[in-house]
């Protein structure tokens, strides 16, 4: 009788896959890149006639970050092919073996889409109450009796620093005579 073995490794992949699955980190590369342009581009283009008052002006900052995430796609790209990884998660926190909690993320970005969708209508301070009491609601917070107070000093603290100290003017809504 004659002894018969059977591979069941899977078979070696292509070359090209290879090199491609070992420099993965090259797409955060090209979407740093993507990115740094378009903040360049816009940056530049942008129309300062009106508020430009000195040397630095509603054009520095974005160029100053467009030309920062040009920089770090470049030093990022050449760090990865020189051989540089990424370290594997190892936070003790985080359980890679359980699936994402897709429930938190949706509510999430409903809580985030609902206020960007309310906060013409009602305000910042109503819309951010609600974001922040959402917010709260959906990371796991069951504290009907605290939340809701704690998301409306939040917001109204938010609203005053903006509006009043910064000088940022955000929508006040019904309680814009109010504040």
């Amino acid at each position: 009788m004659t002894e018969q073995t059977t591979d069941t490794r899977p078979a070696a992949p292509t070359p090209r896959r290879s090199w491609l699955r070992d420099h993965s980190e090259l797409g955060v590369c090209v979407l740093l890149l993507a990115l740094g342009v378009l903040v360049l581009t816009d940056a530049l283009t942008m129309d300062v006639d009106i508020a430009q008052r000195g040397p630095v002006g509603p054009r520095t900052v974005p160029v100053v970050v467009g030309c920062g995430l040009l920089l770090v796609a470049v030093l990022l790209a050449v760090d990865v092919l020189r051989g540089g990884r990424g370290q594997a998660e190892t936070g003790e926190d985080v359980d890679l073996s359980e699936p994402a909690d897709w429930r938190t993320v949706l509510l999430l970005a409903g809580v985030f889409l609902g206020a960007a969708v309310l906060i013409e209508p009602l305000g910042f301070p109503l819309a951010g109450a609600l974001l922040f009491w959402g917010a709260a609601f959906a990371l796991g917070s069951r504290r009907t009796d605290r939340d809701p107070l704690v998301a409306a000093v939040l917001s109204l603290i938010t609203y005053a620093l903006f509006n009043n100290l910064l000088g940022v003017p955000l929508p006040g809504g019904p309680l814009m005579g109010a504040l």
